[in-house]
């Protein structure tokens, strides 16, 4: 009985202690200072002014307040969000990274390039365009005026060109060509009279006479002038032959394109021309057109009209 006495003391004087713990029931009042306390004030610091020179101004930060959509708008926090998570978002080179280039294999030792065999190139025989010389130089044509060699029958590379027989004419009358001609005997003869006739009398008291015919063209298996389209010429046959210039025994010549313009030359030359035309079928000069500026054309075409001389 004493036992639960003394445990029934105990705990009264318990509880009574924790009773006394409890907070105030009044606020405890500060003490009165005796004497006043001096503060020392501090002074402001002065403002900065800093400018700016940027167009564009910094992004507000996300959920501060102030400003339109501040941190209490839910949609401005929700765009700023999605802001901050693109800006975050790391973008993809636009310039391909460079990587080094795989170094190539060591080749074997034994490693062979297959060689292909070379064939050997068989020679290719072109056919001579100079036609062949039959027999020794001399007189031709049965003529001993006429110096020169008998060809070979000249075949063209085009229809209608070619001589069944041809000779290679070096002087005629006594005058020199400046390039051997190749021709007919019936235009080799003609040639050969109008030298004779013509020529060698109209200039026997010039220069000490004819020595030489300036010879720029004959046997030529091409057009009229050259042109496109047009019929086979005269030089395609062996029927033509061009004189440019008539050289002097003391050196001195007469050309066609310079003679034609001197008063002098020119009535010389308009003799030759015009003792050409009948001998010869065709004749044309300088007046005729303008291929034929600086050379005569002579040919031993036949027209039923007669020669045709310009």
């Amino acid at each position: 009985m004493r036992g639960y006495t003394s445990l029934i003391v105990v705990c009264a004087l318990v509880l009574a202690s924790v009773a006394d713990a409890g907070a105030p029931r009044r606020s405890i009042r500060p003490e009165h200072r005796t004497s006043p306390v001096s503060m020392t004030t501090r002074a402001s610091p002065a403002p900065v002014i800093i400018g700016y020179d940027a167009d564009i101004r910094p992004r507000a930060r996300i959920g501060a307040g102030g400003g339109e959509g501040g941190a209490d708008d839910p949609a401005a926090l929700i765009a700023a969000l999605s802001r901050a998570e693109r800006l975050a978002t790391p973008a993809l080179a636009t310039t391909p990274p460079v990587y080094r280039s795989p170094r190539p294999a060591i080749r074997p030792a034994d490693l062979r390039r297959p060689v292909r065999a070379v064939q050997p190139v068989q020679p290719v025989r072109v056919a001579s365009v100079a036609p062949t010389t039959i027999g020794r130089s001399g007189k031709v044509c049965n003529d001993p005026r006429i110096q020169g060699e008998v060809l070979e029958p000249i075949t063209g590379a085009r229809s209608g060109c070619g001589i069944s027989a041809p000779v290679r004419i070096t002087s005629v009358a006594g005058v020199t060509l400046s390039q051997q001609a190749i021709m007919d005997c019936r235009t080799a003869q003609t040639l050969t009279d109008w030298v004779s006739s013509s020529l060698t009398p109209v200039l026997r008291n010039r220069g000490g006479g004819v020595a030489a015919l300036q010879v720029p063209s004959h046997y030529s298996c091409r057009t009229r002038n050259s042109q496109k389209g047009a019929k086979i010429s005269e030089h395609g046959k062996g029927h033509a032959i061009d004189i440019s210039a008539f050289v002097l025994k003391d050196g001195s010549r007469i050309s066609v394109l310079d003679g034609w313009r001197d008063r002098r030359d020119r009535k010389v030359l308009e003799r030759l021309h015009a003792s050409a035309c009948g001998p010869f079928g065709t004749v044309l000069g300088p007046e005729s057109d303008r291929f034929h500026q600086d050379h005569f054309h002579f040919d031993t075409a036949r027209y039923r009209s007669g020669s045709y001389c310009r």
